[in-house]
């Protein structure tokens, strides 16, 4: 019986939360997962950041830098996301406790806040989007969440990146930023130039490794 209810009626209320739940906790491991990597590539390309410094190379040095703070931004997204998450899970258990007094889900605004805030992260906008429309479905939550990523960040990292790349430059050089400027007046060897080939390929492998990372 209880099966054939299921197939006519669909999940209970108590079994939709628990998806949602299992749902939110796998976006956690994600967004995990997501941050740990952009640790390694980000510790890699600081590392990267350092060596041109030292050579001179102030220039890329700034470039690699830029990179550096948009991860650190980008982590404090992922992290703060991670935490919306676990608080929507909290919202749901007390859906559950509600269910057992009313029988059925409750409107809940500050589950419609949380998701319509953690819906804007691209790594897990796919996911929540689509929770969103079943919790609005449930009765949860009374309207659809807007169709839109928050892109504005991106400017915003723009603007306020350039003044702290030189905060991070002496950070991660040890403060010898402007030792690191200094015009080198020995020719270059063929070891020289062997080396700024690769510490060019280098360059451009971090920037990319980067930028896939904090674009989702």
């Amino acid at each position: 019986m209880q099966s054939l209810n299921r197939f006519l009626n669909g999940p209970t209320p108590e079994e939709k939360v628990k998806s949602w739940q299992q749902k939110l906790r796998t976006e956690q491991r994600h967004l995990d997962r997501e941050m740990r990597q952009l640790d390694m590539a980000t510790n890699k390309a600081r590392m990267q950041v350092k060596q041109l410094a030292n050579r001179g190379d102030t220039g890329n040095a700034r470039i690699l830098a830029k990179e550096v703070v948009r991860s650190k931004k980008q982590k404090d997204r992922m992290s703060v996301s991670k935490a919306r998450l676990g608080s929507i899970g909290v919202q749901l258990q007390q859906q559950l406790s509600m269910i057992k007094v009313t029988g059925s889900l409750q409107k809940s605004t500050e589950i419609m806040k949380l998701s319509n805030s953690v819906v804007k992260l691209p790594q897990i906008s796919q996911t929540m989007r689509a929770m969103s429309m079943e919790m609005t479905k449930a009765g949860i939550m009374e309207e659809m969440l807007e169709d839109t990523l928050e892109m504005e960040d991106d400017e915003e990292i723009e603007e306020e990146a350039d003044a702290e790349v030189e905060k991070v430059l002496f950070e991660i050089t040890d403060g010898k930023l402007g030792a690191a400027g200094s015009v080198k007046t020995d020719l270059p060897t063929l070891q020289d130039k062997l080396d700024d080939e690769e510490n060019e390929r280098n360059l451009e492998q971090y920037q990319k490794q980067l930028h896939e990372l904090i674009s989702g």
